[in-house]
Parts: structure tokens; sequence; C-alpha cells
């Protein structure tokens, strides 16, 4: 396990913990675009982060639920990540 989350890890969270299969070379090209134009809703982002803070055993950011693209998903919860918040 690294201490960065990747857009392959992110798909993978997203099919465990929400239910949306999404191809991580699909979710690269639509790094910018919304959770809910791949489908993911307000508590499958809540499920994600709840994932990853059992797998890291450690909070997420407040705001990492409230992200609205993938790239603001990943730039948070990786910047976290680094600095061990």
């Amino acid at each position: 396990m690294s201490d960065r989350i990747t857009v392959e890890e992110l798909a993978e969270l997203m099919k465990k913990a929400a239910g949306i299969t999404v191809v991580p070379e699909d979710l690269q090209q639509q790094y910018n675009s919304g959770f809910d134009a791949l489908g993911i809703d307000s508590l499958g982002l809540l499920g994600i982060v709840g994932e990853l803070e059992n797998r890291y055993g450690t909070p997420m950011p407040p705001d990492a639920e409230r992200s609205k693209t993938p790239r603001q998903f990943l730039d948070l919860v990786n910047s976290a990540l680094m600095t061990g918040a």
C-alpha cells in the first residue's frame, strides 16, 4: 500500500464502495468531470471515504466527501496522506 491513491485505486474503490464500475483509463479521461457524471452520488463518495479511512487507519479530510471531481478528491486525499493528517 502506497502513501498515494492512484486513479486505478480510485476506480477499484468506486466499484467496491459505490458499486460503480469505471475503467481506470476512462476515469483518467474524465478526471475533471463531476462524480455525478460517473454515477457516483454523495453516499457513494462517503462510502469511498469510509473505505479509505479503514484501509489507512486515519480520518480523511472532512471536505473529501464533498469533492466534485476525481481530481479534486485525489488531490485532497493524497495531500492528507502525505502530511499524515
